[in-house]
């Protein structure tokens, strides 16, 4: 039974690290299927139906679609790969590897998360701030009109260092832990939260249940993201790995979430920027704590800063499981 396991864990760790080296060559191509568009298009479908069917019980309804959206997202996968080794004869083969490099490839975003923040840097390098603020848009979820310059780019860089973990970090935890199936449920948790996890008026029941189980899956991941990019800053020889850590303990909490705050701090720290702090959400001003000390201005580099440690942070620990993978 320990050599199976084996095994078997050996094969989606090979699959695993494939699905990254395709994540940084094809990115998230807008044309193609997405699973994590299915899940969004799954989530807004049933909390139609809760909220039409469960009206007054928000909380209990939000319960329910979370339970289903895990199920789903468990069975779909499970039977997928058990259907293709089946036609393999029941031990995976060549068509169960492609399958699981694919699934892996489509559950992570580093490239897709370089790619849409470094067109804020192209905008505020070539295009002015208006494009530049509509650039930042697509990727964060605060109002970006009453930004300047600086605020565009600070809010790319804060997205590229929460989203190392939420779209990078975590699935790939995940993955390694469980397989593509296990990544299939993370992103179908985190996309829940992305969509219904809010504490306005409208979420505040409805959402309750996804924030908090995104809040437990991601608690070893964010802190794992934390520490994977405070060594990519002893790495990098434009960042400050001692500064990078001493923030990174300082300031890993300064957030309402116990997670978000992590890949933040050691991103500020590594680059000696003051980051958070207070922001406009649909018009109401949210008071946040900063995170970082205020060495130097933040400047439009700063993105492409950000993005190069997300890699480091992620190239890691794939060696990492490369280097276990060997050992086994």
């Amino acid at each position: 039974m320990r050599e199976t396991l084996l095994e078997m864990w050996k094969f989606h760790g090979w699959a695993l690290l494939a699905g990254c080296i395709a994540d940084w060559i094809l990115g998230d191509p807008r044309h193609f299927p997405h699973p994590v568009r299915l899940m969004g298009s799954m989530i807004a479908y049933l909390e139609g139906v809760v909220r039409t069917r469960l009206k007054g019980r928000e909380r209990l309804g939000g319960c329910i679609l979370v339970l289903t959206m895990c199920l789903v997202w468990t069975v779909i996968p499970f039977l997928l790969f058990k259907g293709i080794r089946c036609l393999e004869g029941g031990s995976p083969g060549k068509l169960l590897f492609l399958a699981e490099t694919f699934v892996c490839y489509q559950l992570l975003a580093a490239k897709d998360l370089c790619a849409e923040s470094m067109k804020v840097l192209r905008s505020l390098k070539n295009e002015g701030l208006a494009e530049a603020r509509r650039a930042v848009s697509m990727i964060v979820g605060r109002d970006t009109a009453v930004l300047d310059e600086a605020g565009v780019a600070r809010a790319a860089v804060e997205t590229v260092a929460e989203n190392a973990s939420d779209g990078v970090i975590a699935p790939f935890f995940y993955m390694a832990l469980f397989g593509p199936v296990g990544g299939c449920i993370y992103k179908a948790v985190n996309t829940m939260d992305s969509m219904v996890g809010y504490t306005n008026e409208k979420y505040r029941e409805l959402g309750w249940a996804a924030a908090k189980l995104d809040d437990a899956v991601n608690l070893i991941p964010a802190r794992l993201t934390g520490l994977l990019l405070v060594l990519a800053a002893w790495i990098a020889p434009w960042a400050d790995g001692r500064r990078a850590w001493t923030i990174f303990l300082r300031d890993r909490r300064n957030h309402k979430s116990p997670n978000s705050a992590h890949g933040e701090a050691a991103c500020a720290g590594a680059l000696g920027l003051r980051l958070a702090g207070d922001a406009w959400y649909f018009g109401e001003l949210h008071k946040k704590p900063f995170i970082g000390d205020d060495i130097r201005p933040v400047e439009p580099e700063d993105i492409r800063r950000a993005n190069c440690l997300m890699f480091l942070a992620q190239a890691m620990l794939m060696l990492l499981i490369a280097c276990l993978l060997l050992l086994a």
